[in-house]
């Protein structure tokens, strides 16, 4: 028998999603806007492209502070990350260690070094930090608008780009989509992000296809 309190074997309805996804909200959804620790990182390119987003939705956002409890998640993720990447591929870094990219061998290396007890105590945080956006959702916001980078997408195969907007919502495990709906100067798209409340992807996607409605009509 599964554990009672396993999340996957609970007994729920089953959601409609593809149904939900495609209508329109029952109102307009609000949005908080958010822009983390690390704004300073984006180019002003994209920062101007946000601020005439923002302007055009008017009433339908509000600019929020991070919660206190989640300043410190960049780094509880980078341990948590690191420390299972030494254990996933402890092979690889005992055999092909000289075949590996030199980013990956500092990651794994910072990996190995992490101890036991600073492993548990960033997995006993991250539930208190998703508290604090579960009350966020429930008392007002659909959706947070931030970005999904910080800037338009690096020339070449050598990265993808910076990850830092997308980091927060990966160690909450909610669900994040990103949206085409900037433009850089060259003419690249810049990607706006929506994140929801965890199990709410479906009503996520409705916001989604709101937000991007709103954008094609102005």
């Amino acid at each position: 028998m599964a554990p009672a309190r396993a999340p996957d074997t609970r007994p729920r309805a089953r959601i409609p999603f593809v149904a939900v996804a495609a209508e329109e909200p029952p109102l307009p959804p609000m949005l908080a806007f958010v822009k983390t620790p690390y704004w300073e990182r984006v180019d002003e390119d994209t920062k101007d492209g946000l601020s005439e987003l923002i302007e055009q939705l008017g009433e339908q956002v509000e600019e929020i502070e991070l919660l206190p409890s989640a300043i410190d998640a960049w780094q509880l993720h980078r341990t948590i990350m690191e420390a299972e990447m030494a254990a996933n591929l402890e092979r690889e870094w005992d055999k092909r260690r000289d075949r590996l990219s030199e980013q990956l061998r500092v990651q794994l290396e910072r990996g190995h070094n992490v101890r036991a007890i600073d492993y548990q105590r960033a997995l006993s945080r991250i539930a208190p930090i998703h508290e604090g956006f579960v009350e966020l959702f429930e008392q007002r916001y659909d959706a947070i608008l931030t970005l999904a980078a910080t800037g338009a997408a690096p020339r070449g195969l050598s990265s993808t780009g910076d990850p830092v907007f997308c980091t927060l919502w990966t160690l909450c495990g909610v669900p994040a989509i990103s949206l085409p709906l900037l433009q850089s100067a060259n003419e690249l798209p810049l990607g706006v992000q929506l994140v929801g409340p965890r199990d709410g992807d479906a009503r996520l996607l409705r916001t989604a296809r709101w937000l991007a409605a709103r954008v094609a009509a102005s």
